[in-house]
Order: C-alpha cells, then sequence, then structure tokens
C-alpha cells in the first residue's frame, strides 16, 4: 500500500508546533547578505521534502519526556546538515533532478554545489555552537564523520558484486542511518541525561534509518522519475551494487553474472535498470530487500516499548510503517 501523501503531515502533528518553530530557525541561519546564495537557498527549499529527521528530534524528545526550548534549533541543525548531504550526494551520484526541481549542480555546476553544501554544513555546525550543551555538537560531528567514511567506503567499493550483505549495511547505515540515529539520539537525551535511554532511541533511529536507505536502493531500481520525483537509475549508472541486485546475482549461475556486470559496465547502456531487469531476478531482489528493511523496521518499533504510551510514541510507530510504504 503507498502511503497517503498527506499522511506524514498527519503522523508529525504531535509536533507540529515545534515544526513550524525549526523552519523558522533555518530561514533565519540561511538569511545572507550574498545575492547568489539566497538564490541557492532558495532554489533548494523547494526540495526539502519530509524533514522526517528533524521530526524525529521532537517526536523522540517528547515521547521521551525530555522536550526543551533548545530541540527545535537542534532538529533545525539536523535538517541543515541534511540538506548538506543531499546537495553533496547529487554531485555524487550526477543527479540532474530532485522534488522534481532541478538540483544544484544541475542548475549552476558541480563546483558551487560542493561550496554550498560546504556552506550549509558550516552554518549548521555555527548554530550548535550556540546552543547550551556541546552534546548536539559532538554527536552531530561524530555522525559527520561516520556519514563521510561511508560515502567513501561506498566510492570505494563500486562494482563489488562479492560484497557481503553485512558490508553493504555497514556502509548504508553509515551514509544514511546514522543521521537517523544522532537525531532520536538527541531528542530522546538532549542537554546530556537519559544516557539509557538515549542510546535505545539511537538504535531505533540506526534501524529505521537502514531500512529507509534499503527501500530507497529499491526504488532506484523500480520507480519512474514521476514516482521518485528525483533522477532514478543511478545507482547501476554509478556502479553501487546495493541489496536486491547482491541477491540476484549470489543466485545467478555464471553466464547471469556476466550479463548482469555488463549492465553496469557496457558503454553506450541507454536504460541500464530495464537491461538488468531483463537478465536477472531482480524483481525478487527487491522482495528481499523490503523483506530486510520490514525485519528492522519491527525491531526498531518494538525498542519504543520502553516509551510511556501517547501520541508522540504513536507517531513513532507509525513512521515506521510510512518508511516501509514509501513510493518516494
Amino acid at each position: 500500500m503507498k502511503p497517503d501523501p498527506q499522511q506524514l503531515q498527519q503522523l508529525l502533528a504531535p509536533v507540529q508546533d515545534g515544526m513550524k518553530r525549526m523552519r523558522e530557525v533555518i530561514a533565519l541561519q540561511l538569511a545572507d547578505a550574498s545575492p547568489a546564495v539566497r538564490d541557492m537557498v532558495e532554489h533548494v527549499s523547494r526540495f526539502q521534502g519530509k524533514q522526517l529527521r528533524a521530526a524525529l528530534v521532537l517526536l523522540c524528545g517528547d515521547a521521551s519526556s525530555n522536550s526543551t526550548d533548545e530541540h527545535a534549533s537542534i532538529a533545525a541543525v539536523v535538517e541543515m546538515i541534511h540538506l548538506a548531504t543531499l546537495v553533496h550526494d547529487d554531485v555524487l551520484d550526477g543527479a540532474k533532478v530532485r522534488r522534481r526541481v532541478a538540483c544544484v549542480n544541475e542548475r549552476w555546476d558541480n563546483q558551487v554545489a560542493v561550496l554550498f553544501g560546504d556552506y550549509l554544513y558550516a552554518r549548521a555546525f555555527a548554530l550548535s555552537t550556540d546552543l547550551s550543551s556541546r552534546l548536539c555538537s559532538r554527536v552531530l560531528a561524530e555522525a559527520t564523520r561516520r556519514i563521510c567514511i561511508g560515502e567513501i567506503e561506498q566510492a570505494a567499493s563500486r562494482y563489488d558484486f562479492e560484497m557481503s550483505q553485512e558490508r553493504y549495511e555497514w556502509i548504508a547505515g553509515a551514509k544514511t542511518a546514522t543521521l537517523y540515529a544522532a537525531a532520536c539520539e538527541l531528542g530522546a537525551r538532549y542537554p546530556g541525561g537519559h544516557e539509557s535511554m538515549g542510546a535505545n532511541m539511537r538504535q531505533f533511529g540506526y534501524e529505521l534509518g537502514l531500512a529507509f536507505q534499503i527501500i530507497d536502493d529499491c526504488l532506484d531500481l523500480t520507480a519512474s522519475l514521476e514516482q521518485a520525483g528525483k533522477s532514478v537509475g543511478t545507482d547501476v549508472a554509478d556502479g553501487k551494487v546495493t541489496l536486491p541486485v547482491l541477491w540476484a546475482y549470489r543466485r545467478a549461475d555464471e553466464a547471469r553474472r556476466a550479463q548482469i556486470r555488463d549492465c553496469y559496465t557496457l558503454a553506450g547502456l541507454e536504460d541500464r535498470v530495464a537491461r538488468l531487469s531483463e537478465v536477472c531476478e531482480l524483481s525478487a531482489g527487491v522482495e528481499f530487500a523490503r523483506a530486510r528493511a520490514n525485519e528492522l523496521l519491527r525491531s526498531a518499533v518494538a525498542r519504543l516499548a520502553l516509551l510511556p504510551p501517547g501520541a508522540s510514541r504513536s507517531a513513532l510507530e507509525s513512521v515506521a510503517g510510512f518508511v516501509l510504504a514509501r513510493d518516494h
């Protein structure tokens, strides 16, 4: 079942006031005298998307009875870091469209996009240093380090059809789940207490984020540009061997394996994903990957049993279903 377009907004109703404050903080932080920067800020505002990671800061804070006046600012820091990763990811992937809007690297160029991503990181960490506790800066600096390592390791693993599922999940976890984990930990733990609850919610966020990335990798193989609202098929074009392909490759004979490799490497192949679907059990690989995502989400939801019942806990439980059902 596909999620209703309004479903996520309904799920986030318990923290709608905090989300509004978060957006106000971001607008203030990204207001700049530079006309060129203002133009880019206005442009990326059109593909900010679900703002799910920011919402998780607020939901986890409320669900664990740990909300503070600074949680909206923490959510803003997380969201700006996420925006920076999107801008940089589009450069790395050679993507052209995000949220049906031209990517920064497509509207301008790679050099400008990298610099603008750096600008977003700088504004995020500048804001984090204004908070009363250093916990936010420490957690997000470590998260950013892990994100970079995940991207580096992914680049080093291009065309690795022998990659284990464990290594795939480690890379996907580092580059995507890390920020989810940090958002949930900070929501439950900031400004410094509740260490056990923070650790529990960090693991919740990690499993949620890893499932999100697995579903994202499936959509890159199955969704159309119109459905996804962003460039698709970029993983195959860039040599990234994701879980559905790894599953299909392991079950193929050597002749099929050679054909799978050709889908990634042959020059001039126009629709690599379509060709991949013809030569291997790609749909079965996608089914396996979605089952793994579902397993991770069930584990994540089980961790919420430590939270007291309430609207925010229910929202966190429902977010897991939204992640599994999403089609973009």
